[in-house]
């Protein structure tokens, strides 16, 4: 399921070098992917973590940022969505790729506050969804090893 945000940016989301702040840009980021979990799941949906954001060019005040989520794989009861965020002069027409994030949401039964199942995804049929999808496991293996490391090592 999918999912796009846009938002013009303003002068109060400037930082001090007068670009738009990068916290800006992570926080809407986040609000696509909730969007496109919720939507892909029917239920509330929370972040559990970003893997990874990049910032690859600018963001300056006047210009119409947009933000496409996408479910790129599905657990048990996580999800992981991936933002492409754009940044358009509307002068100029001029569109650039501007960020990139991998965020995992969870979703979360309203009533309980636990996590759900979340139903599966189609069947991925396109290259650029086949690929989604194994970068995706590809992350959440990295994610899942790191974190086992982490408590072995702590464990002594």
């Amino acid at each position: 399921m999918d999912a796009t945000l846009m938002k013009w940016m303003s002068p109060e989301d400037a930082n001090n070098g007068g670009f738009v702040h990068g916290g800006v840009v992570m926080r809407l980021a986040d609000e696509a992917a909730g969007l496109a979990a919720m939507r892909h799941a029917r239920v509330r949906c929370v972040t559990a973590g970003i893997d990874r954001m990049t910032f690859d060019s600018r963001v300056d005040v006047g210009e119409l940022l947009t933000l496409d989520a996408r479910v790129n794989a599905v657990w048990s009861s996580s999800m992981e969505v991936g933002v492409r965020v754009s940044a358009e002069n509307v002068y100029t027409g001029e569109v650039r790729h501007t960020s990139s994030a991998y965020l995992t949401m969870v979703a979360i039964d309203v009533g309980t506050g636990r996590p759900v199942a979340v139903p599966p995804l189609p069947e991925a049929t396109d290259p650029d969804a086949v690929r989604r999808q194994a970068e995706a496991q590809l992350r959440r293996a990295n994610r899942l090893a790191e974190r086992e490391q982490i408590e072995r090592d702590r464990r002594g």
